[in-house]
């Protein structure tokens, strides 16, 4: 009934990955390619105000058919993928009426429900993949692709009555930016949904509290053999500090509400080690006191070591969308009807991590999150199966039925 799979299918195959150390916006070229693409087909579908602006971000408007008081709603979806594995020559692959056993992905990587056990919820169904060596994409071009084909369903069938809907396709999601200069007032929207959720039923208003740390460990190198009482080791340091964070408060380690400390990089010699860190947790007052963990971490190596020796920059990167929604919750509401409508038992969760709608939700626009259907992201092992996509289509068109009623 929709166009989803074939879509999204194309979609994968632009490399839009994203690049933190860019000093660009967006962040990579290719990007502004799968941007341009899907402005001209909002303009093929008929949505005549689509355009891509200097900055990136596609728009459009498929406009009101409806008289009456109706609120206007956004969806929008992100067009970049992670930067943690390749997205260049994406080879998406097709596992029909899928048996339960292992896929063979390519380049000695299997798929296997022993060690991903949701796949057994999708026997008979159409399991895409990548080849093995790459992402897949889904994250975020499954919802690009839901946004795009009920855009385009609901501009062939006119008989179905609804108020303004506003598209909007973001860059640099991945890395914190996206919607660093996305103009809320342009787009117009009483409220949004970001389609940019996981497997199919996940339903989100709540989310991490987010910041990075990059921790810069100054030492002194002497030739070690006169080195005694002289030489101070920037990579035992970083150790060090690594140890006066709590072990069992990783990702590894955590799940549902808990909170974590994330290192992400360690380089160094014995001149000079940086570390990456990022911090999450739901709870505002756990949020303070992780920060407050790491800056006396590095605060008593300074009073061992020399003040100096250890740098902080501490950056907040984003909130729990939570705050913004409490007084808002009729929007999670809309969603959740719109799932039942459409057979999908909801599973009303948190989002450990973040989107675009929670730094959209503290920019004026209430924007909860709804599942795409896809699974690991980030990384090969990557899978979205062909039925929740087309259930996630119809979870927006209900919406918009729904808001209209």
């Amino acid at each position: 009934m929709y166009d989803v799979t074939e879509r999204f299918l194309r979609y994968v195959k632009f490399d839009t990955k994203s690049d933190e150390h860019s000093e660009t916006f967006p962040s990579t070229e290719g990007q502004k390619v799968l941007a341009r693409e899907l402005a001209a087909e909002l303009k093929d579908m008929g949505i005549e105000d689509a355009a891509v602006d200097e900055n990136g971000y596609v728009m459009g408007t498929v406009a009101a058919n409806a008289q009456g008081d109706i609120p206007t709603v956004g969806f929008i979806a992100h067009m970049d993928t992670s930067p943690e594995v390749s997205g260049t020559n994406v080879r998406p692959r097709l596992t029909e009426n899928y048996d339960g056993g292992d896929i063979i992905l390519g380049a000695g990587f299997v798929l296997s429900p022993k060690e991903f056990p949701h796949l057994k919820n999708y026997i008979g169904d159409t399991i895409i993949t990548a080849s093995g060596d790459t992402l897949l994409g889904a994250d975020d071009k499954a919802g690009v692709a839901e946004v795009m084909a009920a855009a385009s369903y609901l501009m062939k069938h006119p008989e179905i009555k609804h108020g303004t809907v506003k598209i909007a396709f973001t860059p640099d999601e991945e890395i914190g930016s996206g919607v660093d200069r996305f103009d809320v007032e342009k787009f117009g929207a009483d409220f949004a949904y970001t389609m940019d959720g996981g497997e199919i039923g996940e339903l989100s208003c709540e989310n991490f509290n987010a910041a990075s740390c990059e921790v810069i460990i100054h030492g002194k190198s002497i030739h070690p053999g006169d080195a005694k009482g002289k030489m101070k080791n920037a990579v035992l340091i970083a150790s060090e500090f690594v140890s006066m964070l709590p072990e069992n408060e990783t990702p590894a380690h955590t799940d549902g509400y808990q909170g974590f400390y994330h290192i992400d990089k360690f380089e160094g010699s014995v001149e000079k080690a940086e570390l990456g860190y990022i911090i999450r947790d739901f709870d505002r007052e756990g949020f303070e006191k992780r920060k407050q963990t790491i800056t006396s971490a590095a605060g008593s190596l300074n009073k061992k070591y020399g003040e100096g020796t250890v740098e902080i920059d501490l950056r907040d990167q984003y909130y729990n969308m939570k705050e913004k929604l409490a007084d808002k919750m009729y929007i999670v509401d809309i969603a959740k009807k719109a799932m039942e409508e459409a057979g999908v038992e909801v599973k009303q969760m948190p989002i450990r991590g973040g989107t675009d709608g929670a730094r959209l939700s503290f920019m004026d626009l209430p924007t909860p999150n709804i599942f795409t259907g896809g699974h690991n992201f980030h990384g090969r092992f990557e899978y979205i199966p062909e039925k929740p996509m087309g259930q996630a289509v119809d979870v927006i068109l209900n919406i918009i039925k729904d808001i209209c009623k």
